[in-house]
């Protein structure tokens, strides 16, 4: 027999090993790690990676605007983000309007800097004070609110965050918007 030739015993060196030895279990570098953009550890269940949705309705409960964050993000951060997020609305006359005239909010938002915002911009706010007003007499306008989240909560695909992409979530939350306002349409004529 002859010797191999000078190329083989190049390519004998960069071949793999034997594939049957173990690699291990996949799992060292993170790879299957929960979360995805905009998540954090949530404080209210056990630190698991969640988001929140943050919304804007009209007295109906039609959603204006959403934004999203992380769930270890206070509410009172994402406040001016979210009403800054309302898209302009054409009214009869005039141009159109950016902001509400009123807002009503609980006692989760009830900070310095959102009570700032509001009188910056003429809206008036009726938002809970901590430790002053009971949360009972602002649940006759909360309802709308959480009636709202129910809506979104009926498609599966929001109910459990399985997206790892923020972009891809936001944009089923568009689409759930959409239905949304499709559906009241379509009862309103």
């Amino acid at each position: 027999m002859a010797a191999p030739g000078k190329g083989a015993s190049e390519s004998a060196g960069r071949c793999r090993g034997n594939r049957l030895e173990p690699r291990g279990t996949g799992l060292d570098d993170g790879a299957r790690k929960k979360g995805g953009q905009a998540t954090g550890p949530s404080p209210t269940d056990r630190g698991k990676p969640g988001c929140k949705r943050h919304l804007v309705v009209d007295a109906q409960g039609i959603p204006l605007a959403h934004v999203l964050t992380p769930a270890n993000v206070t509410d009172s951060k994402a406040f001016e983000l979210t009403l800054d997020a309302v898209p302009p609305i054409q009214g009869p006359l005039g141009r159109p309007r950016r902001r509400p005239e009123k807002l009503h909010a609980d006692k989760a938002y009830d900070r310095r800097h959102c009570r700032e915002y509001l009188v910056r911009y003429h809206i008036v706010a009726r938002i809970a004070r901590i430790g002053v007003e009971s949360s009972e007499r602002l649940g006759r306008h909360r309802w709308v609110i959480e009636r709202t989240e129910a809506w979104f909560n009926r498609f599966r695909r929001l109910r459990v965050r399985d997206e790892r992409l923020a972009s891809i979530h936001e944009a089923f939350i568009s689409l759930a918007a959409s239905l949304i306002l499709l559906s009241y349409l379509q009862r309103a004529f």
